[in-house]
């Protein structure tokens, strides 16, 4: 690798790591992060701690405090962005301190604005080095690059899963599949999304409080999702997100041709309730990424159960999947599988994964990846 390469992966990795500094605090924008280096020595850090606020470059910038010398590098995890919104264009602050070069981790990903960012650096006789750690960088921000493209949510499902796939014996007892490293980390990306979703036999059987909870953190609680299209949870309003401190970031979604008087009791708790019609099915979802993204739920961790990810498997509705699997083995065909309901005759008509990354958590293995639905 050459030593230049090299450097300017190594300086990346580090604003990586200051951009994480802001994990699950910038919805609807990205993470980014930005140093600037002088003779091979970070002197300033900046990065986006919320919307509304400075942007990475910015924010290094001003933690500097004085112009970078003549031959000062700028790295930034995302091409600096070129247009007036609440703040003005990143490119603009870049070329009025006179940075010599600038290097990028990934593009923009929204295609009206990618590439132009570089564009306007070197017209004004900046050194641009882009696609650094670019796929590192790019991971960064799932949830912002999917909803920027295709203005939906992101919705991931997470399962925690044996050898033989099952997320439950069948007595539907789960706790717990996977080791303790694991779920420390199912706490870092509830963290991060804005929304987490499970089916009503999930809330009656596991009593999850959905929040995440971090070692030296305040307890974080997403907005939660709960899905109850029979109404089951009328009878079980005594479960935690109805009655925890957090009820106020429930939202109970059924279907808009219900039992009024059942669902009363459910609106008494407090929680906020979504209506919805049911059929056909692909009206029911369509109508639920809608109303999503006008309440800024741009990603959706969906945490089970079994129904609720294969419906949503069903209408090709899930564009992630992270999967704890644990070296354990049921070998029981009435334990509960994480998904069904598919008739997959040949490997050919198979979900894949496409950017798949594996990582080892104690004795788990985690696997995350895009899915790719076949092509009918």
């Amino acid at each position: 690798m050459p030593q230049e390469l090299e450097t300017d992966e190594h300086f990346m990795r580090h604003a990586i790591a200051v951009a994480k500094r802001a994990w699950g605090d910038t919805h609807p924008n990205p993470m980014v992060g930005a140093i600037i280096v002088e003779r091979d020595r970070v002197v300033a850090e900046g990065w986006h701690a919320r919307a509304g606020g400075d942007h990475a470059e910015v924010a290094a910038i001003k933690a500097l405090g004085h112009r970078p010398r003549y031959d000062a590098t700028l790295y930034v995890t995302l091409e600096p962005c070129s247009t007036h919104g609440r703040t003005g264009p990143c490119t603009e602050a870049i070329i009025q301190r006179g940075f010599a070069r600038v290097v990028i981790g990934a593009l923009d990903p929204n295609p009206k604005h990618a590439g132009r960012g570089i564009e306007i650096l070197r017209a004004a006789d900046i050194e641009v080095v882009e696609g650094v750690l670019a796929d590192e960088c790019a991971d960064l921000n799932l949830i912002f690059n999917h909803s920027i493209v295709h203005e939906t949510p992101f919705i991931a499902a997470k399962v925690a899963m044996t050898l033989d796939g099952k997320i439950a014996t069948r007595t539907n007892h789960s706790k717990w599949v996977t080791g303790e490293e694991s779920r420390a980390d199912v706490q870092q990306w509830r963290r991060l999304f804005p929304a987490i979703a499970v089916g009503a036999r999930t809330v009656i059987e596991d009593d999850p409080s959905l929040t995440s909870r971090r070692e030296g953190e305040p307890v974080f609680c997403p907005t939660r999702l709960i899905f109850d299209r029979g109404l089951l949870l009328a009878d079980h309003l005594n479960r935690r997100v109805f009655t925890d401190e957090h009820r106020a970031n429930t939202i109970y979604i059924t279907r808009t041709e219900c039992d009024r008087a059942r669902l009363a009791r459910v609106q008494a708790t407090g929680v906020q309730c979504w209506e919805i019609p049911s059929e056909p099915p692909h009206i029911f979802y369509s109508m639920l990424q809608k109303k999503c993204m006008q309440a800024g739920l741009i990603g959706v961790l969906v945490e089970g159960g079994c129904g609720l990810l294969s419906d949503m498997l069903s209408e090709c509705l899930i564009n992630y999947l992270i999967c704890y699997r644990a070296p354990k083995l049921l070998a029981d065909d009435h334990a509960l599988p994480a998904f069904r309901g598919l008739n997959t005759d040949e490997m050919a008509d198979a979900i894949i994964l496409r950017d798949a990354q594996h990582a080892l958590l104690g004795e788990d293995v985690l696997t995350r990846g895009h899915f790719i639905y076949p092509v009918e």
